[in-house]
């Protein structure tokens, strides 16, 4: 059971995120001050930084203990077990802990807006999308040392994260709500998956 410390962190921080999203919608990104968002949240500037390093990192608050847990996972991969069946698990993890989360913070539409319409949040995220996938094909590869070579592992994780990177904008792009844009992720995954088997 998490303690009451604990749980207090993770509201501050869900505070912080949520603040910030809304003022971003109503002012910009660019005109929105640390000290406002922090004053949104109800906490000093100080404590704003005792979470976050920037505004930047508001927006991409997990993508680093995500990635870390997504490479755990394939580096401690049981003896044995399908490359497939590994990616599929990681999937699962990875939207199960986006749901875990929050799904409507990390999938919101301002969110989403926010990355495609400021110039140094698409440089970030795409910075970010090739440098998780980098990695993530170097630990595929390395855990299948005798099955997939680097270039394989590369193309795979591509294939994969781009389906269900692109399978989710576009079900955000028509409005889809937050459940069916999860399980089209979801699926877009279970089927480039079940290609490699």
């Amino acid at each position: 059971m998490t303690g009451l410390r604990e749980r207090k962190k993770v509201r501050t921080r869900h505070a912080l995120i949520e603040a910030a999203l809304r003022l971003f919608a109503e002012k910009g990104y660019e005109e929105t001050t640390l000290a406002e968002i922090a004053a949104a949240a109800d906490v000093s500037t100080r404590t704003f930084f005792s979470y976050f390093d920037s505004k930047e990192d508001v927006l991409f608050h997990d993508g680093g203990l995500r990635l870390e847990a997504v490479l755990d996972m394939v580096r401690q991969h049981p003896p044995g077990e399908p490359i497939g069946d590994l990616l599929l698990r990681v999937c699962e993890t990875s939207l199960n802990w986006t749901a875990k989360e929050d799904l409507a913070i990390d999938l919101s539409p301002e969110r989403a807006n926010l990355i495609m319409s400021v110039p140094a949040l698409q440089a970030k995220a795409l910075h970010l999308l090739f440098d998780s996938q980098l990695r993530l094909a170097k630990a595929l590869h390395e855990a299948y040392p005798d099955e997939l070579d680097l270039l394989e592992a590369a193309t795979i994780v591509g294939s994969l994260v781009g389906a269900a990177k692109l399978t989710v904008m576009a079900a955000m792009d028509r409005g889809d709500s937050l459940e069916v844009v999860w399980q089209a992720a979801r699926t877009a995954a279970t089927v480039t998956i079940s290609r490699l088997r």
